[in-house]
């Protein structure tokens, strides 16, 4: 998804009425100092006037993520998706920010039927009757991007179909716009925010929102799942059916199953849950260290039970992926924690982690001698693997250790998966049950085969590198021949100047403006010219006062900001 740069005047006023209603959320929010120290008034003078800042509304007994999480909520379905997406980055977030954004709301009221038919019909090109036995118009969910309706193919198979929201791309391309233009603001005026680079972030986001606005990557996502399991009796993937689905729509099987978190329910229909709870932390731990594929989103209202404890993933949105290396590191990482060995599980946190520079590893194994003495001298069924997550990420963020995104969310994927065990079977323990699949991948490294496949390709590797150097080089020389070498220089630190001289001449033309009025109203007063009023020109008179309402608005700005 395209986004457009909105930081001249005109488009800027284009979006004037969302910026303001984004202005006015952060103020009853408790964030007009960050709306302050952005400057954005110098972007937006008119809409920030147009905002009461007396209806600010403090919250003082609300922690400043928790106000976070209601803001963005309020905000609506981009916003909303930043921060589910946001809640997967540990290397951006700190981590009572990810705890709180990972309980985002998605729940917006449905639009009309005849929306959704229009939608319908100019997505498939055909009358929904023709396609459809049977239509609900009233909708089963509804959420930010889409709602979902029951229905019935015309060969009697049972249905949902999901629908996209009319006009949601416009509405995520203006909100975009806006937040990639605070973005801007905040790599501008923020020094801690320069690292981060906001603005690559926002472009990340628009690239991971166009997905979730193209359902047919939803069913690709949905299909290789499918294809992972499909000899696996005791896990089912709803069916999707291609002809009745676009990028707006997505048509697949209805599925009559119980939420795993419908205990009594679960146990009226006889069902095992311990056996269940068995079976779905198996089955995550396939999709990580088998696959490397994995539904990145497994709560329990993504999850239903059918009959004969048969697991049934829904929802294939977001999904992760992690690569044979970081499987291997992090099950390196599980065991030598398990073994109480710090220095060895101190090298696999840091094969694990990113960081700019290298930490003190002395004081690392020390703290990680400290995680392993307060969780792991004790029953391991005991241990709350959501609880060991965070202290992990505590732990990391100290040392500016930064976890990869797609790590996190496998993480976060297992002790989701792992709390929901908990919830069905009391004496679940997830650390014996995932000891199998650790030490299979500790051990499928030693395995002839493999090791002479890393031989193979290593040495393919170091003679295609030999092969390329001398390419290289001439190509090197060649271009220094011809003086098309060219050296780029990144410069920082000028954007405050960049942004004062921008500020200088914007007053010296206004100023320049406000004199010519004033001096031109002058002579029409002194020539007479008619109409008069009470024998004053009448222009010269309406040029005085635009003259005294530009000099006031000038004053009070330069006044705003402290400095004549």
């Amino acid at each position: 998804m395209q986004i457009r740069k909105i930081g001249m005047i005109g488009r800027t006023y284009r979006h004037i009425q969302r910026y303001r209603q984004i202005l006015g959320v952060l103020f009853r929010y408790g964030f007009g100092d960050l709306v302050d120290t952005l400057k954005i008034e110098q972007y937006l003078e008119i809409g920030l006037q147009m905002i009461s800042r007396k209806r600010r509304e403090k919250i003082e007994r609300l922690t400043r993520a928790e106000r976070v999480r209601m803001a963005l909520e309020e905000l609506g379905p981009t916003f909303i998706k930043m921060g589910q997406i946001l809640s997967t980055r540990p290397d951006l977030m700190p981590v009572e920010f990810i705890r709180e954004l990972g309980k985002l709301q998605d729940h917006v009221p449905p639009f009309e039927y005849t929306k959704a038919e229009k939608i319908f019909e100019m997505e498939l090109g055909v009358p929904i009757n023709e396609v459809f036995e049977y239509f609900d118009k009233v909708p089963m969910a509804s959420a930010s991007i889409g709602q979902v309706h029951r229905a019935r193919l015309r060969d009697g198979e049972e249905v949902v179909v999901k629908i996209q929201r009319p006009d949601i791309r416009k509405t995520v391309e203006v909100d975009l716009e806006i937040i990639f233009h605070l973005a801007s603001l905040m790599e501008r005026h923020l020094k801690e925010m320069e690292i981060h680079r906001p603005t690559r972030i926002v472009e990340e986001f628009a690239r991971t929102l166009e997905k979730e606005l193209d359902y047919s990557t939803e069913a690709s996502h949905q299909e290789r799942f499918a294809m992972q399991f499909l000899k696996n009796s005791e896990v089912y993937v709803p069916k999707i059916y291609r002809e009745a689905s676009t990028g707006k729509v997505l048509t697949m099987e209805y599925i009559n199953g119980i939420k795993a978190s419908e205990i009594d329910r679960l146990d009226e229909a006889g069902l095992d849950r311990r056996e269940i709870a068995r079976r779905g932390f198996d089955l995550i731990m396939n999709q990580i260290f088998v696959h490397g594929f994995f539904h990145a989103d497994p709560h329990p209202g993504n999850v239903f039970i059918l009959p004969g404890n048969v697991i049934c993933y829904l929802d294939f949105g977001m999904m992760g992926r992690i690569g044979r290396k970081s499987r291997e590191n992090f099950a390196d990482l599980i065991m030598n924690i398990v073994r109480r060995d710090e220095a060895k599980a101190t090298e696999s946190l840091l094969k694990l982690s990113i960081s700019d520079e290298q930490p003190d590893k002395h004081v690392l194994e020390r703290d990680v001698a400290d995680f392993v003495d307060r969780h792991f001298y004790r029953p391991l069924k005991e241990l709350d693997l959501e609880r060991l997550l965070h202290q992990l990420l505590e732990m990391a963020a100290r040392h500016r250790l930064t976890i990869p995104p797609d790590l996190f969310m496998m993480i976060k994927a297992l002790s989701t998966v792992e709390g929901l065990g908990r919830m069905l079977d009391p004496d679940f323990d997830a650390v014996e049950q995932s000891t199998p699949f650790v030490r299979r991948i500790q051990m499928e490294r030693l395995h002839p085969k493999r090791i002479a496949g890393d031989i193979y390709d290593s040495g393919s590797d170091f003679l295609q590198l030999i092969r390329e150097i001398p390419g290289e080089v001439r190509e090197i020389l060649r271009q220094a021949r011809r003086g098309k070498i060219k050296i780029e220089f990144e410069h920082r630190g000028l954007e405050s100047m960049l942004s004062a001289h921008d500020r200088i001449s914007n007053r010296l033309a206004f100023a320049i403006v406000l004199a010519a009025l004033i001096i031109g109203s002058s002579l029409i007063v002194l020539s007479g010219i008619p109409p008069k009023w009470h024998e004053i020109p009448v222009i010269g008179l309406a040029g005085f006062t635009v003259a005294g309402a530009m000099g006031f608005w000038l004053l009070i700005t330069i006044l705003r900001r402290g400095r004549m």
